[in-house]
């Protein structure tokens, strides 16, 4: 017999599948949809003012938000055109250098917003017609940016990093520190980094990709000279973090105790966001249409509105189904479940990536991680995975499938789009990249491959 909280599991999906594909309606107005619905049916319709207001207690939503935002304004900069001249001058030599240009941009501008659709907009217009321009078929250019891009949400600083996080610290709170999962998600990350560039490699040979014409490419010397403010973002962003790496516990927590580092960090994981985007606004005062006078302010972050909120509200909302579901114990339910089957470690390490696949189809990884998060770390870590790896692979097989998987692949449809290549085509490549990704996640959770840091 199905247990009842797996059936109030799979009315969730059923919500959103009719309300998402069906109707087309905006995911985060199905995440709402399926919350007040499952609330009523749960006996919880009471609970349900708590149970909207309880995310806005969590100091990971606004991080995750302030990333949104900072990832808008590198948008409406010449931020990301910087950082992509920059690769090129390094790489762009080499055949298919325009490939490798799209997957390391495109990795960190999605890592700083963690969503992939939107970074296959902002920089594949870009990235996606200078790949076809040296010889990359539209399906190759198309998922060339589409695997760069689902990188983003595994890759820290993004948002997605944040959520694998609260559920690690949800599972055995107070055990581990932010600083250290996150040098381990980015241990798990190298790995699908090179992943995709072998997997490029062959792919460009295969077509006989060129490299970009010596003539489009400025020389390193000339790229750093005239961008270097602008290449001195990823610092801004990412020394805080090593600092507290190295000089938490040597340092900080010395002078002012474990629980004053903790919210010193937890400030500053929320300030360096803001900090990264003033700087960017001030750099590139000149370009921008009123510089930086109040009104001219106003009217760019009246533009980013549109673009930040519909993420930001999804992401709301999948935290009041991830309290919602906590309260009826749905996670531990969907790790008893999985459990009853007596599955070995290497069973287990194969059929949970092929689970978070499926749910990819049609949910967010955001929303996979505040909703089965702590029942898939629960599974694995009964597995002897260990509790890091368990939680750092989350991002990997939620929010990295979910924008390569058909038949909702945002990233591959927004790839499309720009690159004008087939369905058909596509997916068929869309594919490879997605067993690829798939095998390593199945690696690294064997321990066929070490992870750093770990």
């Amino acid at each position: 017999m199905i247990p009842l909280e797996l059936l109030w599991m799979l009315l969730l999906l059923a919500i959103i599948v009719l309300s998402f594909i069906i109707f087309k309606r905006p995911i985060y107005e199905s995440m709402l949809t399926g919350f007040l619905v499952l609330a009523v049916v749960m006996g919880q319709g009471k609970a349900i003012p708590a149970l909207l207001l309880k995310p806005s207690t969590n100091t990971l939503f606004y991080a995750i938000v302030a990333f949104l935002t900072l990832a808008f304004v590198f948008g409406e900069t010449q931020v990301v055109n910087t950082i992509i001249t920059f690769m090129m001058s390094l790489v762009g030599r080499f055949r298919g250098g325009a490939g490798y240009v799209s997957l390391t941009s495109s990795a960190f501008m999605s890592a700083l917003s963690g969503t992939g659709p939107g970074n296959v907009a902002a920089t594949g217009v870009f990235t996606i017609p200078t790949m076809m321009k040296t010889g990359f078929s539209p399906e190759l250019a198309a998922t060339t940016e589409m695997s760069a891009s689902s990188l983003g949400p595994m890759i820290p600083p993004s948002g997605t990093i944040l959520l694998a996080f609260g559920v690690l610290d949800a599972t055995m709170p107070d055990t581990f520190n932010l600083s250290t999962f996150w040098l381990v998600v980015w241990g798990i990350g190298l790995w699908f980094v090179a992943q995709r560039l072998l997997l490029l490699f062959i792919l460009c040979r295969v077509e006989k990709v060129k490299a970009i014409p010596v003539a489009d490419i400025s020389s390193f010397k000339k790229t750093v000279k005239e961008g270097w403010k602008a290449l001195l973002v990823p610092f801004i962003i990412f020394l805080p973090l090593l600092l507290d790496f190295l000089l938490k516990d040597t340092f900080f927590t010395a002078r002012i105790g474990a629980e004053g580092a903790g919210a010193l960090f937890s400030s500053v994981i929320q300030f360096t966001p803001g900090v990264a985007a003033l700087y960017t606004l001030w750099i590139s005062r000149n370009q921008l249409e009123g510089g930086l006078r109040p009104r001219a302010i106003v009217n760019l972050f009246k533009k980013g509105v549109k673009s930040v909120v519909p993420v930001a509200a999804t992401i709301y909302f999948a935290y009041c189904i991830s309290e919602l579901f906590g309260q009826a114990n749905v996670g531990q339910a969907l790790e008893h479940t999985i459990s009853s089957f007596n599955l070995s470690g290497w069973q287990v390490a194969i059929v949970v990536p092929l689970f978070t696949m499926f749910l990819g189809m049609f949910l967010p990884g955001s929303s996979q991680i505040a909703i089965f998060g702590v029942g898939i770390v629960g599974v694995l870590i009964a597995v002897d995975v260990p509790p890091l790896l368990a939680a750092g692979i989350l991002p990997a097989i939620t929010g990295a499938l979910e924008g390569m998987t058909p038949p909702l692949a945002l990233c591959m449809y927004t790839a499309m789009g720009i690159s004008g290549s087939g369905m058909k085509e596509t997916s068929r490549l869309a594919l490879i990249w997605v067993f690829a990704h798939l095998t390593v996640a199945v690696l690294i959770l064997l321990g066929i491959v070490p992870v750093p840091f770990l």
